[in-house]
């Protein structure tokens, strides 16, 4: 069966159903990979503030820190000292911008719940990181186009999410049961939504996408 919308991730119409899970529908983007909710069936606030507030993510917490570093090590070999970065999504702990202004980067925080901001937004930076953000879009091609214009020409975007691999597990998969995740990505999809804007897109460790923007760009 054929969805007669786009793709939330790349916009292609190339989109089929995927699987029923507990009267949830989830469809498959033929060409970026994605696999998403269907789009009647979002949460709304309500339910994901409430699951938003359930999260103890501590900025000195060193067990996150450790799970952080799993993108901050890969990113910070990339940039150069002294930049500018923004963390996109950073929940009720900051802890990655914590460890990104130890390293001696100048860093802004942004989040619609915790951190509303709109005038960080109104900045462009040296680079941008987004973890544990990217499956909560609900519209991702849209937060796509718009990290695009945060970045700076040459710019780094760091994306830490759980990918989907396995289709067998994906009904009783722990991440997928969380209610606020309504979209999962491979790393086919990130490769497309790197083309579709001319970045270049590294996959250092499992989970983790690094994106540059072009120089030029």
């Amino acid at each position: 069966m054929s969805a007669d919308f786009p793709c939330p991730v790349c916009r292609s119409s190339d989109c089929t159903h995927f699987m029923l899970v507990e009267s949830l529908d989830y469809w498959r983007c033929q060409h970026c990979q994605a696999t998403f909710l269907d789009p009647s069936q979002l949460p709304d606030g309500s339910t994901e503030e409430q699951q938003y507030r359930l999260h103890r993510n501590e900025v000195e917490d060193e067990g996150y820190r450790r799970f952080l570093g799993r993108v901050a090590t890969p990113l910070l070999a990339r940039l150069e000292p002294g930049l500018s970065g923004l963390d996109y999504g950073c929940g009720p702990g900051p802890a990655l911008a914590a460890m990104l202004t130890d390293a001696g980067h100048g860093m802004a925080i942004y989040d619609p719940l915790f951190f509303d901001q709109p005038e960080v937004l109104e900045q462009r930076y040296d680079f941008i990181t987004c973890t544990e953000v990217a499956e909560h879009f609900h519209h991702p091609f849209d937060e796509f186009v718009l990290l695009d214009r945060l970045l700076k020409p040459g710019g780094w975007l760091a994306i830490m999410t759980m990918f989907q691999t396995d289709d067998s597990a994906f009904a009783k998969w722990h991440y997928r049961r969380d209610p606020t995740h309504v979209v999962f990505y491979r790393e086919n999809t990130f490769q497309a939504i790197a083309r579709q804007r001319n970045w270049h897109c590294e996959i250092p460790c499992a989970n983790v996408a690094l994106l540059k923007k072009p120089d030029n760009a």
